[in-house]
């Protein structure tokens, strides 16, 4: 990956990336319908994962769909100054959700917003994740061992899809992942990880 765009174009990339990233829907989403702090109940994640445990399938819907809008916007936008442009404002798009600077750096997981980041950087590569998530889902049950597979074969799938030029970062975005889910990952250990249920309720 070579950057060849002036220095100031990074810059703009991974600010707007940032900004918009860092902006924790989850939360805005939950107090505009009056469902109070999404950080004070369940895990304490801003994710579309603990505010459904408001009890509102159509606010965690909406919080997932605009952290995954908030990975992609940047991502596509920037990507217009050249791949490395979009790679440097998704990637800044993603560290924006998990160090939001408006709630002291404390922010989600950044599945969703990964998630986007690759729909506007290499539409197969999202083709790829949420199929492998699924599988797995369907499988084991367990969510966050479905994000987990999927974050870590990614990489592997951009570059037999012929985007070796993303291997690296997505990389980097993989460890970051398994860091951020490290609890998960010992309860996972522990037998003790929560399962999903497809059924209809």
């Amino acid at each position: 990956m070579s950057f060849d765009q002036p220095v100031m174009i990074y810059l703009l990339a991974a600010l707007g990336g940032y900004l918009l990233g860092s902006i924790p829907f989850g939360l805005v989403l939950t107090k505009l319908a009056g469902k109070g702090d999404v950080r004070s109940i369940g895990s304490g994640n801003i994710g579309a994962t603990n505010v459904l445990r408001t009890g509102s399938k159509a606010l965690a819907a909406g919080t997932l769909a605009c952290d995954v809008l908030k990975g992609f916007v940047p991502a596509l936008v920037a990507k217009a100054w050249g791949l490395e442009a979009g790679v440097v404002s998704g990637f800044a798009a993603f560290l924006g959700h998990l160090l939001p600077v408006w709630l002291g750096f404390k922010g989600g997981k950044g599945v969703a917003t990964y998630i986007g980041v690759l729909a506007g950087l290499f539409w197969p590569a999202v083709v790829f994740f949420c199929a492998t998530w699924l599988v797995v889902a369907l499988i084991f049950k367990i969510s966050s061992l479905s994000a987990l597979v999927a974050a870590a074969l990614t990489p592997v799938a951009v570059f037999v899809l012929g985007m070796p030029a993303l291997v690296v970062p997505l990389s980097v975005i993989a460890v970051i992942i398994f860091w951020k889910h490290r609890e998960n990952i010992q309860r996972l250990l522990q037998g003790q990880e929560s399962k999903i249920s497809f059924r209809k309720s």
